[in-house]
């Protein structure tokens, strides 16, 4: 699973949470903090809605760094700030339709499905759309998708739904009351990848467990980059600080456990039976750990995972 590396020209790539800036330019750094700040109360709002629009809590916050890293580029060119939440679910939606369309999977041109039937709907959130899985959301259209996403699931009214949407208010009607027919109907259709690299992973998982941080290092190649999604971003040496911190902390158990078709590190908190976050890691040709994606500050991530740990 790939991050987004794409942003707008002059834009940070790959969100707002990348170092570069930070060793360049002291001052955009701190007015990136300030940013992430003001924006920290909606971010999980935001991964609600493009988790659900591509099945996915992984590309979900690829999704959402992209969408924030647009907004603090517009922002630092801004006249006036505008009305912040509605202004970043457009940036959040238009983001999730051009991962879409240049993904080619389920995904379909989204005005292609619009219509402005008039109908009459229940204005209530619909309980099966609030309680349905990820993968579900894959089986509408897209345009379905976001106007239930965005109505039922996140309690959008008629008209913010159709504002997000750029399209009118009878066209969200006319897709609520399809997509929410459909959700009924439809069956999970994820498709699950074969397990890869998971003797390395539980290797990994049992050297953290047992404190053994010599054994963890030696298994972190020599260029190994870090991403603590939604707080910073480290390469090379600079990634051994990340254990210094694990090693302080002790409440904590790490397990491997599939989600989304691959697998991942579920991290443990006490005696929780969920995982707090969880952690994704790639591995280079020498069997090495050569990318640490850490979502331990987006916790909201896990909220929305569909995590089964392997016994």
């Amino acid at each position: 699973m790939q991050r987004i590396d794409r942003g707008p020209e002059g834009a940070p790539a790959g969100g707002v949470s990348s170092s570069t800036m930070d060793d360049v330019i002291p001052e955009l750094a701190q007015a990136r903090e300030k940013f992430l700040a003001v924006v920290e109360n909606v971010r999980p709002e935001l991964h609600r809605y493009c988790a659900r629009l591509t099945g996915s809590v992984i590309e979900g916050e690829d999704i959402v760094q992209e969408t924030l890293a647009k907004a603090f580029y517009a922002l630092s060119l801004a006249t006036e700030t505008p009305p912040l939440r509605p202004w970043l679910f457009r940036i959040a939606h238009n983001t999730a339709m051009d991962f879409m369309k240049s993904h080619g999977r389920k995904y379909v041109e989204a005005r292609a499905e619009l219509d402005d039937l008039v109908v009459e709907i229940d204005d209530r959130p619909d309980p099966i759309v609030v309680r349905a899985a990820l993968s579900r959301f894959l089986t509408l259209p897209v345009s379905q998708r976001s106007a239930v996403i965005l109505k039922d699931v996140l309690g959008h009214s008629l008209e913010e739904t159709a504002d997000t949407m750029g399209v009118t208010v009878a066209a969200v009607k006319s897709s609520l009351v399809r997509g929410r027919a459909k959700l009924r109907e439809a069956g999970d259709e994820r498709e699950s990848s074969p397990p890869a690299d998971r003797g390395r992973l539980e290797t990994y998982v049992g050297l953290f467990n047992a404190r053994d941080w010599d054994g963890v290092r030696a298994l972190i190649g020599h260029d190994c980059r870090l991403d603590l999604v939604s707080k910073s971003a480290r390469r090379g040496k600079a990634v051994g600080a990340y254990f210094g911190r694990y090693e302080k902390e002790q409440a904590f158990r790490f397990a491997v456990g599939r989600l989304e078709g691959r697998d991942v590190i579920g991290v443990f908190a006490g005696p929780s039976t969920r995982p707090a976050y969880f952690i994704l890691l790639d591995w280079d040709d020498a069997g090495r750990v050569s990318f640490i994606r850490d979502y331990k500050y987006a916790p909201y991530v896990a909220a929305e995972a569909e995590f089964c740990e392997i016994a």
